[in-house]
């Protein structure tokens, strides 16, 4: 875990559903590319969760995150934030994932990985400063999750999230879990 300020409250992050991207296996990045038929039951399948009355939905601008807000919250307002965007992996965007360079190299053209961490943490902890006590959910991208758990919880980016799945970072005195919500 780096030396990271943290959001003012717990937060709820949801990576996109499967896209053309994941099915094909290759970098999306920042590349828009559509979610498939599978991608669009795992959104809708949100719908059906129990939420909590009180939430503030929040999507990356890229269209797989935005379709997914739309199918898994119909009726709620949606607030695009641009420090949810997936990482630009310049040269290596719609290369085989692997293809991909190791994290901490910066990609030819692309975003570093120290500066998607401060546009993450400050994407993240202005959100939350600003939800006035509604849950936060976002719905983002691999990248973003990955991020997070670098900033503030194990201090290492784990496995690849899975799709459509609500990933709760809570809260616990000065700590902050990842759990499955």
């Amino acid at each position: 875990m780096i030396d990271a300020a943290r959001p003012s409250q717990s937060f709820c992050l949801i990576r996109h559903g499967e896209t053309t991207a994941n099915a094909d296996g290759f970098i999306a990045g920042i590349t828009d590319v559509p979610l498939t038929a599978l991608g669009r039951d795992q959104a809708r399948a949100l719908s059906e969760l129990p939420w909590p009355e009180e939430i503030a939905v929040f999507a990356s601008p890229l269209s797989r995150a935005q379709r997914t807000a739309e199918l898994a919250f119909p009726g709620r307002d949606v607030q695009l934030h641009p420090g949810l965007r997936e990482r630009d992996w310049g040269v290596f965007e719609g290369r085989p994932l692997g293809e991909q360079p190791a994290r901490e190299n910066t990609p030819g053209q692309g975003e570093s990985w120290p500066d998607m961490l401060v546009r993450v943490q400050t994407a993240i902890t202005e959100i939350c400063a600003g939800a006035e006590g509604m849950l936060p959910v976002l719905v983002c991208h691999s990248g973003i999750i990955r991020a997070a758990r670098m900033l503030w919880t194990t201090g290492d980016v784990g496995q690849r999230p899975p799709n459509a799945t609500p990933l709760l970072f809570q809260r616990a005195g000065n700590k902050t879990l990842e759990k499955n919500l």
